[in-house]
């Protein structure tokens, strides 16, 4: 169970032999109470800081392109990059092509389509359709990837289509059956586009069928893996040349930078299409926790020491060295454990890290 602000706050007072808040007193606390609140988050910030590159402290993004802009912002608990870890891929243009939750972005083209929590979710097709416009590139050649299941029975077909309108057939008009109504069919084709906006068209006649996911992008953009450069080297080797090329020369992105700011990452050369997807790993920074639920990101190990490093904070406040030193002893004490419990977990996930951009830069998968 997270342990709250709330739960935290009162931790602290209750050891200092304060009184302590409730859910409609947290709000007007005063005094002491509203210090060790500052101090919670303080503590927090403090242990982000020393404990620096952990595994719980790791998450992964992805950034869209857009076609002619080289600099996007970072993630707002963005704290730290791992720059080994920007890699390219081609974007998936379906918009809820998983099905999740709901079939939002998805538009009926006849029947009554719906969602169902089956699997993760899927697109239910009960003698109906469904279609979605996505933007495509002229004379570009496309992957798509749709796995169907028949719920009922077996030897029904789903009717795939794209074209240049909703049912439209002149890039793609095939059937994918379902034989094995237990495991499903996936359909793995290619169409070429010949227009801006191109319409994904499924249709389940006089059948009921699920969808599991759509799936569509450039079959001719390779994964790759992105060099990091320091700022200065793309100021003093690329960024004139970036800044006068006009959109015919713009290419695929080789190199990524980050900005003085440290809150935005470049790429270079510029894109030269809104259909490319960068991936990276980051180490997140502490959001303050505000409200009486709110709960703290870190696992419930960590509780004694905000704990501590508040009780720290409280008895500096008081001028109150002695037991101040007593408390951050035992913050300190029990941050080493902590860092020789997370060195090796960090060891492994940069293990993977590194692993999956080797494999996705030769088009490979890690399992």
């Amino acid at each position: 169970m997270a342990t709250t602000y709330l739960t935290l706050t009162n931790s602290v007072l209750r050891e200092l032999n304060e009184t302590e808040l409730t859910s409609s007193t947290f709000s007007s606390s005063r005094g002491i109470q509203t210090a060790i609140k500052d101090f919670i988050n303080k503590g927090i910030h403090d242990i982000y800081n020393e404990t620096g590159e952990i595994p719980l402290l790791y998450s992964r993004t992805t950034q869209d392109l857009t076609i002619g802009d080289n600099e996007y912002s970072f993630p707002t608990d963005f704290r730290k990059a791992d720059m080994d870890s920007f890699s390219m891929k081609p974007r998936e243009l379906v918009t809820n092509g998983e099905f999740e939750s709901n079939i939002t972005s998805w538009t009926t083209g006849d029947g009554s389509p719906s969602h169902t929590s089956s699997g993760n979710g899927r697109l239910n097709l009960n003698d109906a359709a469904a279609y979605q416009a996505i933007n495509t590139t002229v004379n570009k050649t496309y992957k798509i990837q749709v796995r169907v299941l028949s719920p009922n029975s077996s030897s029904t077909g789903l009717i795939v289509r794209v074209g240049t309108s909703a049912g439209g057939t002149q890039n793609l008009d095939t059937t994918k059956a379902v034989t094995n109504f237990r495991e499903g069919a996936i359909l793995n084709t290619t169409f070429t586009a010949t227009a801006q906006v191109s319409y994904i068209y499924l249709e389940a006649p006089s059948v009921q069928l699920d969808v599991d996911y759509v799936r569509i992008s450039r079959s001719d953009i390779a994964h790759r893996k992105l060099t990091f450069i320091s700022y200065d080297n793309y100021l003093q080797g690329y960024k004139s040349t970036d800044d006068t090329n006009n959109s015919g020369s713009y290419s695929a992105p080789l190199r990524v930078y980050i900005l003085p700011d440290y809150a935005t990452f470049g790429v270079s050369p510029r894109p030269n299409t809104s259909e490319y997807t960068i991936s990276y790993n980051y180490y997140t920074t502490h959001t303050d926790l505000s409200l009486h639920g709110d709960n703290m990101t870190l696992p419930d190990r960590f509780r004694t020491l905000i704990v501590d490093r508040a009780k720290y904070y409280t008895y500096m406040l008081r001028s109150d060295p002695q037991h101040a030193q007593l408390a951050d002893r035992d913050f300190q004490r029990k941050l080493r454990l902590l860092k020789v419990d997370y060195a090796t977990k960090n060891d492994y996930m940069r293990s993977d890290t590194i692993g999956e951009s080797i494999a996705t830069n030769i088009g490979g998968r890690v399992s």
